[in-house]
Parts: C-alpha cells; sequence; structure tokens
C-alpha cells in the first residue's frame, strides 16, 4: 500500500495509484481491503490459516486414498519411506509411481490433489497439523515430480517458484547421504550405445513396473518424434499416428501394458531402421525429407515412379540451400519468392499428377520446415 501511494516519487508527475507491477494483484489487494476494513481494521488471518488446516487434511485424505485403491494388485502402503535409507526411497517412490499410473485417470487426479494440499499446506504452515504431517506431503510431492516428468508440458515459471517455496518447507524431502545409481535403482541398465538401443528397449521391456516403463517409453518417443518434425514433417506426422494409436488402445483396454510396451518397442525399432533410409537411396537427410513429403501422394508414386521422385527430392533441397541465406522467416517478400521457387520447380517436374492441392501444400510446408533448419546452421 506504501508503494502505490509512492508511486510519484520514482515515476515522476505521476499520481499514486497501481503501477504496472501491482496490477497482477489488483483484486486480491481489494479484497483483502475490504476483509480488513470490514473488521474494523482488526482483520484476523487466524480464521484463514484455520480454514486451511481443515482443508489441508480433506486433500491429505483424498490422496492418502488413492494409495488404498486397488490398482489390479491392491492398494500400496508407502509407510516404511520415512523411516528407509535413500536407495529404498527411490525404490517405493517408483512403486509409488507404479501404483499410480495402475489407477483409472490416476495420473491427472493425483497431480492435481497433490497440487491442491500443497496450496493448503504452504497457507496452514506453521500450524501443528501441518507440521506434524509435512513428511507425509514431502513424499505426496515427491511421486507427484517424478508423474510430471513424463509430461511433455513442462511447468510455468510461477509454478516452478511456487513448487519450490513449498519445498523449501518441507525440509526432510529425499536426503542423499551416498551416490546412488537412478537408474539401478529403477531396474534398468545404463544404455550403452542411444536411448533406442536394442538393450535399453530390453531393459525396459523386462521392468517390473510396467506403467513406469510404459511411461518412459512413450516420453522417449515423443522426444524423438518431435526432434524429427524440425526436418521430416511426413514421417514424424506418421510416427505420432502410430504412437497416438497405440496409447489410445491402452486406455481403451484393448491391450495391456505390457502389450502396448510390445508395440512401443516395435515402433523405436521402426525409427531406427527409418534412419537408415536416406543411406539407402543415396540422400542427405533433408533429401530424404523432401523424398517422402513428394512421395506422400499415392498418384504420384504411381505414375512419376521412385527415381523421378527422388530427383525432385534433389533439385528441391538444392533450390532451398540457395535461398535459404537469408533469414527468410522474418521477411515476408523471401519467403514469398522461396515458394514461388519451390512451385516452379514442381509444375516443371508435373507434381503432383493429380493436381492435389494439399500434395502442394505439404511440399511447402516441409520447404519451410528445412529453410528454417537450414537459416539456423
Amino acid at each position: 500500500m506504501q508503494a502505490i501511494a509512492r508511486v510519484n516519487r520514482v515515476y515522476k508527475d505521476k499520481k499514486g495509484g497501481l503501477i504496472v507491477d501491482y496490477l497482477g494483484i489488483a483484486a486480491d489487494l481489494k479484497e483483502a481491503l475490504s476483509f480488513y476494513s470490514d473488521a474494523g481494521g482488526k482483520g484476523d488471518p487466524t480464521i484463514l490459516q484455520e480454514e486451511a488446516v481443515q482443508m489441508m487434511l480433506e486433500k491429505l485424505e483424498v490422496v492418502s486414498q488413492m494409495f488404498r485403491e486397488s490398482s489390479g494388485q491392491g492398494g500400496f502402503n508407502y509407510k516404511e519411506y520415512f523411516t528407509a535409507d535413500t536407495s529404498t526411497k527411490l525404490s517405493i517412490i517408483l512403486g509409488a509411481e507404479e501404483h499410480i499410473l495402475g489407477l483409472e485417470d490416476g495420473k491427472k487426479r493425483y497431480i492435481n490433489e497433490v497440487m491442491a494440499l500443497s496450496k493448503a499446506f504452504a497457507i496452514a504452515v506453521p500450524h501443528d497439523k501441518a507440521m506434524d504431517v509435512k513428511d507425509e506431503i514431502s513424499f505426496f510431492q515427491a511421486v507427484k515430480a517424478r508423474l510430471a516428468k513424463f509430461d511433455s508440458v513442462s511447468l510455468g515459471k510461477s509454478d516452478e517458484v511456487f513448487e519450490t517455496t513449498i519445498r523449501q518447507v518441507i525440509d526432510k524431502a529425499l536426503v542423499t547421504e551416498k551416490v546412488i545409481d537412478v537408474f539401478d535403482a529403477a531396474g534398468l541398465k545404463k544404455p550403452d550405445i542411444s536411448i533406442l538401443s536394442e538393450e535399453f528397449l530390453m531393459e525396459l521391456k523386462g521392468m517390473k513396473h510396467k506403467n513406469i516403463a510404459l511411461e518412459v517409453l512413450k516420453k522417449l518417443l515423443n522426444d524423438e518424434i518431435k526432434l524429427r518434425a524440425k526436418k521430416n514433417l511426413v514421417q514424424s506426422k506418421t510416427l505420432k499416428e502410430m504412437l497416438e494409436n497405440s496409447i489410445r488402445k491402452y486406455h481403451n483396454k484393448i491391450l495391456t501394458a505390457a502389450e502396448v510396451i510390445e508395440e512401443l518397442i516395435n515402433l523405436s525399432k521402426g525409427i531406427v531402421e527409418m534412419d537408415k533410409e536416406p543411406e539407402k537411396m543415396g540422400l542427405t537427410d533433408f533429401e530424404y525429407a523432401f523424398y517422402t513429403a513428394v512421395a506422400d501422394n499415392d498418384s504420384a508414386k504411381e505414375l512419376m515412379g521412385k527415381e523421378k521422385l527422388r530427383e525432385l527430392a534433389v533439385v528441391l533441397t538444392e533450390s532451398i540451400r540457395k535461398n535459404a541465406t537469408i533469414d527468410w522467416t522474418i521477411k515476408e517478400s523471401v519467403k514469398a519468392k522461396l515458394k514461388v521457387s519451390v512451385k516452379r520447380i514442381l509444375r516443371r517436374y508435373g507434381y503432383p499428377p493429380d493436381m492435389q492441392k494439399l500434395a502442394t501444400d505439404t511440399v511447402l510446408k516441409q520447404a519451410e520446415s528445412i529453410a528454417k533448419e537450414l537459416a539456423s546452421q
């Protein structure tokens, strides 16, 4: 309030009032002032804390109940976590993750409930009832943190600050007395060649915690597909559809966790095989990306043939390479020139034979993607 009243000391000739930095709390400030005024200047924060304690206890019971739900093999007893050594704690957290992932809509429900519990706890501190359960809440948060790692969307800055604040309050989270091999604690060996190596995939397949193995493999494949989308749009779209189809069958109970892991392992092997295709055809990665784009049209494959499409892919790549010396992504005129160049080449080769606009659009999108990559190199 004093800062708002003194705005004109910082911003010359500006009347007292809300500056930009305070706009985000304007509504909360009004509500607080109203509460304070209505109480005759004696607003009691204890009332709010007691309400937070009650909410915290309710949410604590909701989260605890999730570990008593059956996930196919009964509930999960996490109590020994509080007296275990660090290595055992990691193992218990893995078991807890496996249990939550085995529940109906478990991950989403659990993350939401723990977030609500954490918010209530932050307000309830330092009430005795809050301090009595802080270790249990630290365990719930440790499990939530691991589950959230599987999500491709990361927390926003404000959420990160909030989570950090909570962790600072809960001072007995995982404490390591010695170096712990996280892969070993998870029942996995470190991948030697690549994250999609045959050895690593077989380790995942034999992993005790099937639901966690599924989440790990799903995230790895998602990351691989996103990486490929920067260079090869058609290939990444195909892989994404295959991944989503497998996960959909799992969610619809058509496949078990073990069965869908088998499907995803086959998909992973398919990705490794795809990586060998450019070399087999004598093409660079960019040329192969254009080849998959122009070959994504049935009439083109049938009437033009593989060799003609291969030649077209090489010519398109060379054209893009010549036009990608300028940062065309921010210059509309350069971007338009590049599109004209691509369309001229396509017409020269009679592509696509069926005059389908979608095929041309696919090639143009691929050209834009490759130009961005080349411009950033």
